[in-house]
């Protein structure tokens, strides 16, 4: 019973040393990092010297993807299931938007196209685009919807 008891206690002491795990990666100029400790997760990105730091209680681990190795796209869920994805440019531009407005097919991502004027020159072809979000207040010029992948 003594050694039940020690190894239990051993185990609550420690315990958040074993929800402990890491995960990283480096894309370009970018160095993305995430860590586990206890329910709460952390997540860094770097750019250069600009960092940003998140935490949240999330269902699995932050999703980082390097695209044409210059690009950063971050996915998060969180507890609640609410998700976020965010793409992360070298010239210091950003986007982000709920996940259920962003889809992915394949290896690539669909964004809304109302992000494309949004989305750095040199990196608007390495995303597909649709028209699935007109709304009054950010409608869908006639003639991007010759953008728009079915």
């Amino acid at each position: 019973m003594r050694v039940a008891a020690a190894v239990l206690t051993a185990l609550l002491i420690s315990g958040s040393a074993f929800a402990q795990g890491a995960d990283s990666l480096s894309c370009g100029l970018f160095k993305a990092e995430s860590r586990r400790d206890g329910q709460f997760t952390f997540w860094t990105v770097a750019r250069g010297a600009e960092k940003m730091t998140e935490k949240g209680v999330l269902r699995g681990a932050p999703k980082f993807e390097c695209l044409d190795n210059a690009a950063l796209v971050l996915e998060v869920t969180f507890a609640t299931g609410s998700a976020t994805f965010a793409v992360y440019f070298p010239d210091g531009s950003d986007l982000s938007y709920g996940r259920q407005q962003v889809d992915h097919r394949g290896n690539r991502w669909v964004l809304p196209i109302q992000a494309k004027p949004h989305v750095p020159t040199a990196f608007r072809a390495a995303f597909d685009y649709h028209c699935k979000m007109d709304m009054p207040l950010n409608p869908i010029p006639a003639a991007s919807r010759a953008d728009c992948v079915r």
